[in-house]
């Protein structure tokens, strides 16, 4: 990632989102974030990044997914933020329990509204967010795309992040595993979508991912990773440990540089499908 280039992070003020709104600061973009959380977002912003914050590299918004007013008002304060030009989408924002609320399973009716906020919040609003970005992303057919070649080749992204759930559930996870599968068939298309706008779209699918210190209480506390990472984490993984927030940002990066990949997903789990399988 180079320097003097613009980012949206959804569901950046906590946990994965915010290590990669930090990723992409340190990497001399600057950034917007939206979450629903305003508490987390205003600490994130102006406590966690104050030096960001300080130098104008950095705002946030608050903004509802489940809303697609709310995300096409919150994407164009972004941009102007942003000088009218976003490099960099990230997709992450949604719901991330990925069980039925109170021990329920798909027997009982009353479920249906969590399937329908799983839909709302996890696939639809990354295609809202999507579609709300593009004007700041592309060019008409035919007149080239806005990568600004002379800062790099890779041009324009988005970036979904799914889960692993995708590929492989425990029980009563209908809700979850199906919004994020649904991920996958709305990126790969995208992707043939908008190559002709020079717009390329990929998914990174994270497995278990320690992120309580990623947050205002885990910052209050002192809290570290290394205090999350169980017995457990070490017999579930092929690399002996559960995920970090950084091991999905270093995902991320790869992808935002390399120019010729896009319809792509890479599960960032330690091993842990190839373990399941076997």
């Amino acid at each position: 990632m180079s320097s003097s280039k613009a980012a949206i992070i959804s569901g950046g003020a906590r946990g994965i989102g915010r290590c990669l709104a930090r990723r992409f600061l340190e990497r001399s973009y600057r950034v917007y974030i939206l979450d629903i959380d305003e508490q987390e977002l205003r600490h994130t912003a102006t406590v966690h990044l104050k030096k960001y914050h300080d130098d104008n590299k950095v705002d946030y918004g608050v903004c509802d997914l489940s809303s697609v007013d709310d995300i096409r008002s919150s994407v164009k304060k972004a941009a102007e933020f942003l000088g009218g030009r976003i490099d960099v989408l990230v997709n992450n924002g949604g719901i991330a329990a990925p069980y039925w609320k109170n021990g329920a399973d798909m027997t009982d009716f009353a479920v249906i509204d969590q399937w329908n906020a799983y839909i709302a919040t996890n696939l639809t609003a990354p295609f809202a967010v999507s579609q709300a970005c593009l004007p700041y992303m592309t060019h008409p057919e035919g007149s080239g795309d806005a990568s600004h070649a002379d800062d790099s080749d890779a041009g324009p992204c988005i970036i979904h992040i799914g889960s692993f759930r995708a590929h492989q559930s425990d029980p009563n996870q209908e809700g979850y595993a199906s919004s994020k599968a649904g991920q996958l068939g709305l990126m790969h298309s995208m992707a043939m979508s908008l190559g002709k706008y020079g717009v390329r779209v990929n998914l990174v699918a994270p497995g278990r991912i320690k992120v309580a210190h990623e947050c205002k209480d885990g910052d209050e506390k002192g809290m570290q990773w290394t205090e999350q990472n169980e017995e457990k984490d070490v017999g579930d993984h092929a690399t002996n440990r559960a995920g970090r927030p950084k091991d999905i940002a270093d995902a991320v990066e790869y992808l935002v540089n390399a120019s010729f990949i896009t319809g792509q997903d890479i599960t960032v789990d330690g091993g842990a499908l190839k373990k399941k399988a076997s």
